[in-house]
């Protein structure tokens, strides 16, 4: 089948483009060289909506995210993922900031966004965040931030854009493109792809595809952030924290999820490796150092989880969202941060361009922007609760006991549109595994669960893809062939 669009890459980017053009009357497909949606950047992500003063004037980013925040209320009304406008401080420690915050309120302001406030008065800081420091000078107060679950959101616009017709390809890294004639074709190891145009959302790989088309004008690096996150309730914020920003970065933040958890992070390191997601010692140490001098009473012994992410940092420092000069193909790519709120209005970007490229961009009859909000245990009364299980007993089945999963919401995760075929997906999809024992007691279930609904032996599920095997054998069977002399000691 040729299609009118591809998108490499399904991060929050790639698939909020594809929600988007969904609503066209297009041949839309998108490919992700990981097992599943979400499995980069997305994944790692602070989940801050930002309110969009941070970024300097001259960037399109800037624009960009000052658009997009305003986009989530549509958004979140239609596809009915978690979402909170919580606001965020910037936190002042030192006198001489104070000009730093009011000049960054002043031209939040004249650039549009609503209720930008510098506060001076330490009690009324202390009353609206309890928790932060009493070194405090003064904050610039954004209303209009807010948090986000960053996958839940991606898995909603993968869900939907599904509902109106994408398809998806999962374990389709791209190794070729030959562009010829006005069409291109998109090679993996297992397939073929033809489509009029593309769109290259490939991340921290954003650099690599463009390449492929003979486009070599922008460089991308990794950028590893660390994180360490707290058990659920172990802390509760009011307000997503910052501090005052340097040039390289808005800092390490401490702030709450729309779980109830709270993280401390991320800081910023420049690497090589694409594929390098490790924490450090070292990392780990300078998150602390700096999340303590914002919040000092940290619940250090409740941290449950660390883990990292990969910035896409390219060489301009802005986001690359550019119609270029091989016809059909379009970059947006170095989509850093405030990327997660731009992501709205960045796909409203992609659409101008496909419009000046001829696209056929009539909404069909059939469109339907809704994406039913996902049944949840924890949202039921008793007595809904009770027809629940009357009707269908996997929902009194509980999974996972840290969050309270039942095996129906397991079992929806993983027959949704673009639904969960890995360990991580279940996880990401409905929480199992993301409690005070991270999957200690429930994930040889998960196990047994995904080899029953996917019909594959148990040695093929994985946590998150290729190499990720929890289980090689039967312990049995290693035993037999020890003996018999086939397996080294």
């Amino acid at each position: 089948m040729d299609y009118d669009v591809i998108i490499i890459g399904g991060g929050v980017i790639g698939c909020c483009i594809a929600r988007t053009l969904s609503k066209f009357d297009l041949n839309i497909a998108l490919l992700e060289k990981e097992a599943d949606i979400a499995s980069g950047t997305t994944k790692a992500n602070s989940g801050v909506v930002h309110a969009g003063f941070a970024s300097p004037r001259e960037y399109i980013k800037r624009d960009m995210c000052i658009a997009g925040n305003k986009l989530y209320t549509q958004a979140v009304e239609e596809l009915n993922f978690p979402f909170q406008r919580i606001g965020s401080f910037v936190v002042a420690l030192e006198d001489n900031q104070i000009n730093k915050l009011e000049e960054q309120r002043k031209q939040g302001t004249q650039d549009g966004v609503a209720g930008l406030e510098v506060i001076l008065d330490k009690a009324r800081i202390k009353h609206m965040e309890p928790n932060l420091t009493e070194e405090v000078v003064g904050v610039l107060h954004a209303p209009s931030a807010g948090i986000v679950s960053p996958y839940e959101m991606t898995y909603a616009l993968a869900e939907n854009a599904a509902m109106n017709g994408v398809k998806f390809f999962r374990n389709q890294r791209v190794r070729k493109i030959k562009h010829q004639n006005y069409t291109y074709t998109i090679k993996t190891k297992e397939k073929e792809f033809k489509a009029n145009n593309v769109i290259n959302a490939a991340g921290v790989y954003g650099a690599k595809i463009s390449k492929m088309v003979g486009l070599d004008y922008f460089s991308i690096m990794p950028r590893k952030g660390e994180y360490m996150l707290f058990d659920r309730n172990a802390m509760h914020l009011n307000k997503i924290l910052f501090p005052t920003p340097t040039q390289v970065s808005k800092g390490i933040l401490v702030c709450p999820t729309v779980s109830g958890n709270t993280f401390v992070g991320p800081n910023a390191q420049n690497i090589s490796d694409k594929k390098d997601i490790a924490t450090t010692a070292a990392g780990l140490k300078e998150i602390l150092e700096g999340g303590t001098k914002l919040v000092p009473n940290l619940p250090l012994r409740a941290a449950i989880r660390n883990f990292a992410g990969l910035r896409a940092v390219p060489d301009t420092y802005d986001f690359i969202i550019d119609n270029t000069d091989v016809y059909g193909f379009i970059n947006v790519v170095g989509i850093l941060s405030p990327g997660l709120t731009s992501c709205y209005a960045i796909a409203e970007r992609v659409v101008d361009f496909l419009e000046l490229l001829g696209v056929n961009t009539k909404v069909k009859e059939d469109y339907n922007p809704k994406r039913p909000k996902p049944e949840k245990f924890k949202d039921f009364s008793k007595k809904e609760l009770d027809d629940k299980i009357k009707e269908d007993p996997a929902w009194g089945r509980i999974i996972c006991r840290c969050e309270t999963i039942p095996e129906k919401e397991i079992l929806n995760a993983i027959h949704s549109p673009v639904g969960a075929n890995t360990l991580d997906g279940i996880k990401f999809r409905c929480r199992p595994g993301m409690g005070r024992c991270q999957g200690g007691f429930c994930r040889p279930r998960l196990i047994e669960i995904l080899s029953r609904e996917l019909n594959i032996p148990y040695e093929e599920v994985v946590k998150m893809g290729e190499d990720t095997n929890f289980l090689v054998a039967k312990t049995k069977e290693i035993v037999l062939h020890k003996l018999k002399g086939d397996v080294e000691e």
